[in-house]
């Protein structure tokens, strides 16, 4: 990748991620690498997923984005320990008010939001390639890029109702004009499961593909016909398609992020987590 400028995706060593240049000129793979068990979602990742793409929009040489999981899935979504147990700690047992800690959970939130939202608003397109488990910020992270292709074996979940949550970085408010109303709400409310089929199906991912080699494949051939094109013309055309989108995309997000800091803190929620270690069924009173 001749050309990549000082400071950009490629300079950087990454502790959530790897970015690194395709074969084909002007195509960069972008992998979800951890450090949790399936490509989990630390705050590691919060943290750094805003600069990557940062980076890579600064970055003249990039003009198509591949962004894949590491290893055997795409991601089995949020550190549900590393990310819910703090702010479990913080708010703690109690009702109190607790205006405090729950400003700086809003604040947050939005962090995440953000992080979600720069693979959206990125100059150069994003094709998510996904195989095996897409959980929960999984789905949220491939709701922002522009395409999403699977492999035969991918499985997708928007199971944040497992865990007694509302789903806070993004599926709910993109997933709308991807599939459709009655689609989002069967999954979000479900919690379901649903295979690569399914999934091509109802228009979630644009076409599914035997394996992971042939996924990985496609991708980049579909990246560099994008490459290929003017710049210019392809950061206007992701700009313009974005636009009619954004204003209530972003509304939605501030709704739920002040939904979640106000409401997370529930025993529904303590019951997920404890339940999630004991490994067995949760048991929801709604409280």
């Amino acid at each position: 990748m001749a050309g990549a400028v000082a400071g950009t995706a490629f300079t950087r060593d990454w502790n959530a991620f790897t970015v690194e240049p395709a074969p084909m000129d002007g195509v960069t793979v972008v992998s979800l690498v951890g450090p949790g068990r399936g490509n989990m979602m630390g705050l590691v990742f919060w943290a750094e997923l805003p600069q990557v793409f940062a980076a890579l929009d600064a970055d003249e040489s990039v003009r198509a984005v591949v962004l894949t999981g590491a290893g055997t899935n795409f991601s089995t979504g949020l550190d549900v320990q590393e990310v819910l147990g703090n702010w479990l700690e913080k708010l703690g047992p109690g009702a109190a008010a607790q205006a405090a800690a729950r400003t700086e959970l809003l604040g947050v939130i939005a962090s995440f939001q953000a992080g979600v939202t720069a693979v959206a608003s990125c100059s150069k397109p994003v094709i998510a390639a996904v195989s095996g488990w897409c959980i929960g910020g999984g789905v949220d992270l491939i709701s922002a890029a522009d395409v999403r292709l699977a492999s035969a074996d991918a499985k997708f979940s928007v199971r944040e109702a497992r865990l007694a949550i509302v789903a806070d970085v993004g599926s709910l408010q993109r997933l709308r004009g991807i599939i459709g109303e009655g689609h989002l709400r069967e999954l979000a409310l479900t919690a379901k499961d649903i295979t690569a089929e399914r999934a091509e199906r109802i228009g979630l991912v644009n076409d599914v593909h035997p394996d992971q080699r042939s996924l990985a494949d496609a991708a980049l051939a579909m990246a560099a016909e994008m490459a290929a094109l003017s710049p210019l013309a392809v950061a206007g055309t992701k700009a313009v398609l974005n636009e009619e989108r954004e204003e209530r995309i972003a509304r939605g997000l501030r709704h739920v992020a002040l939904w979640n800091a106000s409401f997370l803190h529930s025993e529904d929620l303590l019951e997920a987590v404890q339940a999630m270690g004991e490994r067995r069924p949760a048991v929801f009173k709604g409280r």
